[in-house]
């Protein structure tokens, strides 16, 4: 079934009508235009030439595509980033907020602690006046049960004195306390104003750069959209828009984006390169990057060569291929286990551009992540400390995403050379 907003006129897995088709990146486009990379988009662009610098030339319309696609993903990672900072602002906000409250409540507390002596003071004041009065009465009764009574009441006042006075001692002892309390929470407020007036300054300072690199990607974005034929162009945004990407690279049989097995004549009609083709499943825009395709000599070096060496099944870090990872497609997963607990960062399989943040849960990752560890994940080679994958920051170096890229090839040889040589061959005519 199309999806939503897709009509079935361009659902079907048909020609859009322009010539060959290959599988270059944007870093070609880059050489091209002679713009200069950034590092991070130098690395990016290394691990993609690498990745498919065995094409052919490339219909210029998916050539383009690709390297919008890019941009596309750029530009939401931007977009994300401007509309996550306020929330970030907001946040430092209501902890200022948290440590003012707290603030204002020690004062409240330490006025409190000084109205309350001021009351018992003045009781014992008022008491020491009664107690001068009942005694200059007492001089003047005529009775001894009068002269009793005026005693009684000067021992009653005599005794809330003592009680006023014992208060008044408990306040002094919480005065000291909450003098105390005020000037560590002034300290604390001084202190984390200065923190949070930075991380504020640190926030505008990212957005304003956010900002200056939308703009940027949008006029690249615009440049090439101007490039591109009206018809792909239309299919690439309308399925972009519902799916995420517009494009899906074909390779051994398959839909990269959808993961369906295509017709062997539509396979053959990517492979040539003479129409532009749609998914039939996904409406993805194919392309076909010859680099990928597993060689007749490769699965001959495979089986007689030194064969692949494999991940220790109790190594602390494990790094895993997933081809369906929901809306993000290809990834590579990293779990590390750490005592009792372990991690799991996402990392998009070509670009090596960290998808989300690091996820910590409870016990080792297989326990903690069985969700992710499906049969379509392929366990490869690749050890790195927790901490130089935190200096990483939010992408793969390109030496080490090269690596891996490389162990996933190895993979798909020796899958490939299993299976031609356990093949069972037809039996032979006995000998007479």
């Amino acid at each position: 079934m199309a999806p939503d907003g897709i009509g079935r006129a361009d659902y079907q897995s048909q020609p859009l009508g322009i010539g060959p088709v290959s599988a270059r990146r944007g870093a070609a486009s880059h050489a091209r235009s002679g713009t200069a990379l950034r590092p991070r988009q130098a690395s990016r662009s290394r691990v993609l030439e690498s990745l498919l610098c065995l094409a052919e030339p490339m219909l210029p319309d998916i050539d383009k595509l690709l390297a919008l696609q890019i941009a596309d993903k750029e530009i939401r990672k931007l977009q994300d980033e401007v509309a996550a900072l306020p929330k970030r602002v907001a946040a430092i906000e209501q902890k200022l907020a948290g440590t003012k409250a707290h603030l204002e409540k020690v004062r409240v507390a330490a006025k409190g602690d000084e109205a309350n002596r001021k009351k018992f003071e003045a009781n014992i004041k008022d008491l020491q006046g009664k107690i001068s009065k009942y005694r200059d009465q007492s001089l003047d009764v005529k009775t001894n049960d009068q002269y009793k009574a005026l005693l009684h009441e000067i021992q009653f006042a005599e005794q809330e004195i003592r009680l006023n006075e014992d208060r008044i001692l408990e306040v002094m002892v919480n005065v000291d306390a909450r003098e105390k309390d005020v000037k560590a929470a002034e300290v604390e407020l001084k202190a984390e104003t200065a923190e949070i007036e930075k991380e504020k300054e640190d926030a505008r300072k990212v957005t304003a750069e956010d900002q200056k690199k939308l703009a940027e990607w949008n006029a690249k974005r615009d440049a090439l959209r101007h490039g591109i034929s009206e018809d792909i162009l239309r299919q690439y945004e309308r399925v972009a828009k519902f799916r995420g990407s517009g494009l899906a690279e074909v390779r051994d049989h398959k839909c990269m984006g959808c993961q369906v097995m295509l017709r062997p004549q539509t396979y053959n009609e990517v492979r040539n390169g003479e129409k532009v083709m749609v998914c039939e499943s996904c409406s993805r825009v194919y392309y076909f990057n010859p680099a990928n395709e597993v060689k007749p000599e490769q699965e001959v070096v495979t089986v007689t060569g030194r064969k692949r060496t494999r991940p220790k099944a109790d190594a602390p870090q494990a790094w895993f291929y997933r081809p369906d990872y929901g809306d993000e497609g290809e990834v590579l997963l990293a779990f590390t286990n750490n005592g009792g607990s372990s991690t799991r960062r996402i990392y998009e399989m070509h670009t090596g551009r960290q998808v989300g943040g690091v996820l910590l849960r409870e016990g080792t990752y297989r326990l903690a992540f069985p969700e992710d560890l499906t049969d379509a994940a392929l366990r490869l080679n690749g050890h790195w400390e927790e901490k130089e994958m935190d200096e990483w920051g939010s992408e793969i170096p390109s030496n080490a995403l090269d690596l891996l890229h490389k162990d996933l090839l190895a993979i798909r040889r020796e899958h490939k050379a299993s299976l031609k040589h356990s093949a069972t061959p037809a039996q032979q005519p006995a000998a007479h």
